[in-house]
């Protein structure tokens, strides 16, 4: 590429609106794009040929062979439209010369997806539109509950969690909050002590060895008899086979999961005609008391002009050499 020309980012990954969306915005920037619904891989790596940075999706891991591919095709930065990382091995990419860097957009939209599956938790929602689709239009046996009667408690309070805590403000409930570097107007306390006295928990802290299963079967016995679990964050937060236990039994009051472990290949595809492996899925399913949604709270029109709008931003300040940050 010779100075005259403009920068090429080949953006991987893309769906349908990412690709309307990125072809608005390139002209805006004084960038080339090149688009494929692809996910990266080590077979469609000479795309990126080219271009010193590419935009991939969270939907599909990043394999070590793609960045080894990437980094011979010319890669020196990878910009993931996600705020986690664990779709790639950061550390790998850095070995070989590659910088991955996350984006940032409004916390709003999984902030007010988060009330809403707590409403829906406490509200029984499942039931009662199951029922109303077979045309039964009975109460239920439960009473529904409300927030302002409760104790919510929100492990991690970074954007996302902060965010959550302003709206449940609005609904007069007692906010517990736990997170190893506070960071908002709230009332920490240890974990432990969440979840003892939490009727709601919900979870918004990354995804890294030390928060894998954070949630697991000797914490999940803490949590108090009856209790939700909500989780926006990431699947493997939980111990889904210690969560789907607890359920069943009857010491937990329900459970909305907007993401699952063992997700990859499921969510965000058309599953009706398939055989489904993920026996834990069906289980959460068959239960009455358990709402799951295909990680799809960050997916507004907001947030998504966000992201595409940050991964080509980060892309050029790297180009320029000042790395986002």
């Amino acid at each position: 590429m010779t100075h005259s020309e403009p920068p090429r980012i080949t953006m991987y990954g893309c769906g349908p609106d990412e690709a309307v969306l990125f072809r608005e915005l390139a002209p805006r920037f004084g960038v080339t794009p090149v688009i494929t619904d692809a996910p990266v891989s080590e077979a469609n790596s000479n795309l990126a040929a080219g271009s010193r940075c590419i935009s991939v999706g969270h939907k599909t891991r990043v394999t070590n062979a793609a960045l080894r591919a990437l980094g011979r095709a010319g890669v020196a930065y990878v910009s993931t439209r996600s705020i986690g990382y664990n779709h790639i091995d950061v550390e790998y990419a850095d070995t070989i010369g590659i910088t991955v860097e996350n984006v940032s957009y409004s916390p709003d939209s999984v902030a007010d997806y988060t009330l809403m599956m707590m409403l829906m938790a406490v509200r029984d929602a499942k039931s009662v539109i199951r029922r109303a689709d077979m045309h039964d239009y009975r109460l239920g046996e439960a009473r529904g509950k409300e927030l302002r009667d409760l104790t919510v408690g929100v492990v991690g309070t970074g954007r996302i969690g902060a965010a959550v805590i302003d709206r449940l403000r609005g609904f007069g409930c007692r906010v517990l909050a736990h997170d190893p570097r506070p960071g908002t107007a709230a009332d920490y306390v240890p974990l432990d002590e969440l979840l003892r006295r939490s009727d709601i928990v919900t979870l918004h802290t990354p995804l890294t060895e030390d928060t894998h299963h954070l949630l697991n079967q000797q914490r999940i016995e803490q949590i108090r008899q009856g209790a939700f679990v909500v989780n926006t964050g990431r699947g493997a937060l939980i111990d889904t086979e210690a969560l789907v236990t607890a359920l069943a039994d009857g010491r937990l009051g329900g459970a909305a999961l907007d993401v699952l472990e063992g997700e990859e290949g499921i969510f965000y595809a058309d599953c009706r005609h398939k055989r489904m492996e993920n026996k834990q899925l069906l289980r959460l399913q068959e239960l009455p008391n358990v709402f799951i949604s295909p990680h799809t709270a960050y997916y507004t029109d907001h947030a998504l002009r966000d992201t595409l709008h940050n991964s080509i931003a980060n892309c050029l300040k790297f180009e320029s050499g000042n790395r986002y940050g």
